[in-house]
């Protein structure tokens, strides 16, 4: 048996199937020119993008080189304006931070000498001597001017009743005599001691000045190192000398000698 013949289309199948084809190819070239329109819009977008970064970057590098050579750490031959692209432009950008790294190391290696320096004066100036200290006044003075002594504390003689009671500057008649210390004085007559002197101390002990020819202090405060009376012969004596006794206070009298020499003084 022969095989049935195929269905033929129908001329109302073939207009539809023509309108379908017509409408898809339109289709097709409506997508195709809305295709178009967008490419022909966005490339130039794009390359107006492009250009407006480009020039943002070559003017911030511009901004960022001007302040580096405001600053000192970019040569000027390295300017992005000298560059002829932006590629050039960003390989001296690098150059110069290099070069301003390398300055600003130089500098700070410039600066460690200074660390430790101090502040000086004038060239000329020297540094002002400190004062010399004052010399040390001394606790007591002596009573007369002259070392050197005669009859010493504790000798027994004929002129003494006892033994001797101080010691003794065998000096000129007429000799200044001293107050050995700060003190108060006052005057007496004694048949023995002749014209008298008595100067009392801050502490209590007083220093009889024996044997006077004359007072000029006779009585009242008086200063270390005062004139206070001169040398004579009065009283119990065979000729001018001091007759000097320390007396402590409640005590009667002491060796003159190393009283003296306790105060740093040898009147030897």
């Amino acid at each position: 048996m022969a095989p049935e013949a195929a269905a033929r289309p129908t001329r109302a199948e073939l207009r539809l199937a023509a309108r379908e084809q017509s409408r898809a190819q339109r289709r097709g070239a409506a997508k195709a020119a809305t295709r178009t329109a967008l490419l022909r819009v966005a490339l130039p977008s794009v390359a107006a993008l492009g250009v407006a970064a480009a020039a943002a970057i070559t003017v911030q590098g511009q901004a960022d080189q001007q302040r580096a050579q405001a600053a000192g750490r970019m040569p000027v031959q390295a300017s992005a304006d000298d560059a002829p692209g932006h590629a050039a432009a960003g390989a001296a950008a690098a150059q110069a931070v290099a070069t301003g790294d390398r300055a600003q190391a130089s500098r700070g290696d410039a600066r460690q000498p200074l660390a430790g320096a101090q502040p000086t004066g004038a060239p000329d100036a020297q540094p002002t001597p400190e004062p010399a200290p004052e010399p040390v006044k001394p606790k007591v003075v002596m009573p007369v001017a002259q070392h050197g002594l005669g009859e010493l504390f504790g000798e027994a003689g004929t002129h003494w009743a006892n033994r001797h009671t101080g010691i003794d500057f065998p000096v000129d008649g007429g000799s200044q005599v001293m107050a050995v210390a700060d003190g108060t004085i006052r005057t007496q007559w004694n048949p023995f001691y002749g014209y008298m002197s008595i100067l009392k101390m801050s502490d209590g002990t007083e220093a009889w000045y024996c044997h006077l020819r004359a007072y000029k202090i006779r009585k009242g405060p008086v200063k270390q190192g005062d004139v206070i009376a001169f040398v004579g012969s009065s009283g119990n004596s065979t000729g001018p000398h001091l007759h000097f006794e320390i007396r402590p206070a409640g005590s009667g009298p002491i060796d003159p000698l190393p009283w003296f020499l306790a105060n740093g003084l040898d009147p030897r």
